[in-house]
């Protein structure tokens, strides 16, 4: 009996899906890559003939623009007033992000109500807010704000609260020369909280009594910040410790950056191709790789390269100060680190004075003005306008996801909570929202991302955020593409680390599986 033994011959390139698959993703990246290159040589073709020049010279040109609130209402230059308008998107953004989410659990909650008029409420809120333009909402915000009372002489004085055309102003306390200090002793006690709570859980766990392991945490931290009022001064000896480290970074030569950077991007590239290659072990050795994770690890590898290559390049960059000065990136950065520091040094050295100072609001007069002075806290028409729009319009959405969120757990929780005697709020808190939460976080979310770029509709009633800011520095340079580049890297950073948070809260969250 014969055996022939056929030889096999080698699939085509043409035919072999390996091949063809890597070939398509290039062709594709080729594709994408050249059509940013024609576009950019397009582009600069267009700004030559029109006389622009795509640069970030109007980072360090003088602002000349007064602008309403911020932390700075006279910017000295263009990079100042971006600071500026970036933090007062900030405040709406992040201030707006826990309003609207207690807001939104609350009616989200009184939407599942026995109570026939809770409820009603709950869903004539949710159903009008939600079904109305967020624009159209500002403007309405902004309309009721503009009819109050204007500020006269009569008003002048100082208020718990004063409410006017003008804005609203309330009592607020003030962090004064030894805040800093103070904060350190409440951090201490945060985190030796932390470790007090895990051993009232143990003891829960092991007696079956009730610990209050939060009770016990708020107590450790409240207890710190007791001691801190009296105690912060004993801190003031890290004043030189800062202002040393603040030395020994300016010290550094600037290439010493870039080079971090670099050597960060490699070790971080490394370190997830071998967790990469880890996951896919088996008993019998590493397991076989498909194509798709051959993509992932050279992908990561070119990356880490890139952000390499990227980091001397970028650290060479020159650009002009607001002194005159031409600084690179690297150096920038080195004078910026060693600010940082400085300041906490001089933070931690500060005046004889209480680190939190309660404040009234005043009207004061300023010329021929009548218009409020700058204790307290002051919420203007525009910052009220578009904080209240985003807030309100944000928490119909959260409650129906806090809503859904509830009806998916199951019943028989409830019940079971029913059956120990438990109220409606214990097992509500207890039992039905730590499991609804897991269900709810993801799409919260989205949300969030929602609240924080619809903070740019600020521009429609004045709100000096980032957005009006840079349509005023177009206004007066002409540098459109720059300016819009910039919005993006700060939103883009900005929904990424929400992103980031929220998803870091999700993955704790999760249950684990055996």
């Amino acid at each position: 009996m014969t055996v022939e033994v056929r030889q096999h011959e080698k699939t085509p390139l043409w035919r072999n899906g390996t091949f063809l698959k890597w070939l398509a993703q290039l062709v594709v990246l080729a594709g994408v890559i050249g059509l940013f290159v024609l576009l950019g040589s397009q582009a600069t073709s267009n700004w030559a003939q029109n006389n622009i020049n795509f640069g970030w010279a109007w980072l360090s040109n003088p602002f000349g623009v007064n602008i309403r609130e911020g932390i700075d209402t006279t910017p000295a230059n263009g990079s100042r007033a971006m600071v500026v308008g970036a933090v007062n998107t900030l405040r709406v953004a992040i201030s707006g992000i826990f309003a609207a989410t207690i807001l939104g659990t609350i009616i989200g909650i009184a939407r599942l109500s026995r109570n026939w008029i809770v409820n009603k409420l709950a869903t004539v809120y949710i159903e009008t807010i939600r079904n109305v333009p967020l624009l159209v909402q500002i403007f309405l915000w902004s309309a009721i704000a503009v009819t109050l009372p204007s500020l006269g002489t009569d008003d002048i004085g100082s208020f718990w609260f004063k409410a006017s055309n003008k804005g609203f102003g309330f009592a607020w306390i003030r962090w004064n020369g030894g805040f800093w200090p103070w904060l350190a002793f409440i951090i201490v006690g945060m985190i030796v909280g932390r470790y007090v709570a895990r051993w009232r859980h143990r003891v829960q766990e092991d007696t079956g009594q009730s610990a209050y392991a939060v009770t016990w945490w708020l107590g450790v931290v409240g207890a710190f910040g007791v001691i801190g009022w009296f105690a912060w001064p004993i801190l003031s000896f890290l004043s030189p410790v800062f202002h040393g480290i603040a030395d020994f970074i300016e010290a550094w030569p600037p290439i010493v950056f870039p080079i971090a950077v670099a050597v960060g991007a490699i070790i971080v590239a490394a370190l997830w191709i071998r967790n990469f290659f880890e996951s896919r072990r088996t008993p019998a050795g590493f397991g076989k790789l498909t194509d798709d994770d051959w993509f992932r690890v050279i992908f990561a590898g070119f990356s880490g390269i890139a952000v390499a290559i990227l980091a001397f390049v970028i650290g060479g960059f020159e650009i002009l100060t607001t002194t005159g000065e031409v600084m690179s990136v690297s150096e920038l950065i080195q004078t910026g680190l060693s600010n940082v520091f400085d300041w906490m040094g001089r933070s931690f050295d500060p005046p004889d004075s209480q680190p939190l100072v309660p404040q009234k609001a005043t009207v004061v007069q300023q010329g021929n003005f009548v218009q409020y002075g700058d204790t307290g806290l002051v919420m203007t028409v525009p910052f009220f306008s578009i904080w209240v729009g985003v807030t309100a319009y944000t928490s119909a959405f959260i409650a129906e996801i806090v809503r859904g969120g509830i009806l998916a757990v199951s019943k028989g929780q409830t019940e079971a909570a029913q059956a120990v005697g438990l109220r409606r709020s214990q097992y509500l808190r207890l039992i039905v929202l730590p499991q609804a939460f897991r269900i709810i976080l993801p799409p919260l979310g989205n949300q969030y991302l929602n609240l924080a770029k619809n903070t740019s509709l600020g521009l429609a009633v004045g709100f000096a955020d980032i957005v009006l800011v840079g349509t005023t520095m177009i206004n007066q340079t002409g540098q459109t593409v720059p300016v819009v580049v910039t919005w993006m890297v700060f939103f883009l950073t900005m929904s990424l680390t929400i992103s980031a948070i929220v998803n870091y809260y999700n993955r704790k969250m999760m249950l684990v599986e055996r």
